[in-house]
């Protein structure tokens, strides 16, 4: 891993990803989080200040870079709910078959290299009754916007830690073995590639 990787692209990545209409995003996902709770890509902990103290036990926070949870962990101490943060690659997760209640998972689908077997990972660790909260970015409805989507991955995925513009973020839940009860989809503020945002949850 190269100094850019090590040094600049966690901030880089916490910058963007703070940025007000998606931290919007977040707030109006995050709360519905209950009990015992997986957070896959946890990032630099933007989501933590929108868990309900009232609500979650314990949240467990799965992100590959160390990087990242280094920033995290300075948003941890700012909660009232025990976090644990684990680096692991996002499709092994190390967890006993139905053991969480709610798993969080917001603009991670777009940079996970198996996003399929993360996804199922994530079926087999959620307690029956539970929900998979999302909020991703991903491919847009309109042509003319997916063409620049695919003219611009080769491009943007070295710089932005593999994220894809143009992943199918509903037919991936699918496929995973979740069934999609609620979704909204919008563009949120911004340029049409990158800002198309699934929001919802599955079981």
């Amino acid at each position: 891993m190269g100094f850019y990787a090590r040094r600049v692209l966690p901030h880089l990545i916490d910058r963007a990803c703070g940025l007000g209409q998606l931290m919007k995003a977040r707030s109006q996902l995050v709360p519905l989080a209950r009990g015992q709770v997986l957070e896959i890509g946890i990032g630099s902990g933007l989501n933590l200040q929108f868990y309900d103290p009232g609500q979650v036990e314990r949240i467990v926070g799965v992100d590959p870079s160390a990087a990242m949870q280094a920033l995290a962990r300075e948003r941890a101490a700012a909660i009232d709910i025990p976090v644990q943060m684990v680096a692991l690659e996002l499709g092994q997760i190390q967890a006993p078959t139905a053991c969480f209640d709610s798993i969080v998972c917001t603009f991670t689908l777009c940079t996970i290299v198996d996003p399929f077997s993360a996804l199922r990972e994530m079926r087999r660790v959620l307690k029956p009754g539970g929900r998979l909260l999302f909020c991703e970015h991903g491919l847009a409805p309109q042509p003319e916007v997916v063409r620049w989507q695919r003219r611009l991955n080769p491009l943007w995925k070295p710089l932005a830690g593999g994220c894809h513009l143009d992943r199918d973020i509903p037919a991936l839940i699918e496929a995973g073995g979740f069934v999609i009860r609620e979704r909204h989809s919008a563009y949120l503020p911004g340029p049409r590639p990158w800002s198309f945002v699934h929001r919802g949850w599955a079981d």
